[in-house]
């Protein structure tokens, strides 16, 4: 499923048109980004969790070269599904 896939669920489960629902995705997706950015979590109850990780540095090879070279420890965002949706993917 693609972003205009659940721009056009949205838009039919709420009624409103798919510009509406276009914003109110866009809205959600920046709301998300905005928290995580600064660090917070953002928990939906029944679907999961958006959190910051850290990836530790560590030593990778260049596919090209073969020469080890360092990758920098960085802050990746994780998701953490929560049970019902556990439940659901599950049945």
């Amino acid at each position: 499923m693609n972003k205009s896939e659940i721009i056009d669920v949205i838009a039919d489960a709420a009624e409103i048109s798919k510009a509406a629902a276009a914003r109110a995705l866009d809205a959600f997706i920046d709301g998300i980004i905005g928290a995580l950015s600064k660090n917070d979590t953002v928990a939906l109850v029944g679907f999961g969790s958006f959190y910051v990780g850290k990836r530790k540095q560590r030593t990778g090879r260049n596919p090209r070269t073969g020469k080890a070279i360092t990758i920098p420890a960085a802050k990746v965002p994780r998701f953490r599904a929560g049970k019902n949706l556990k439940e659901k993917v599950n049945k």
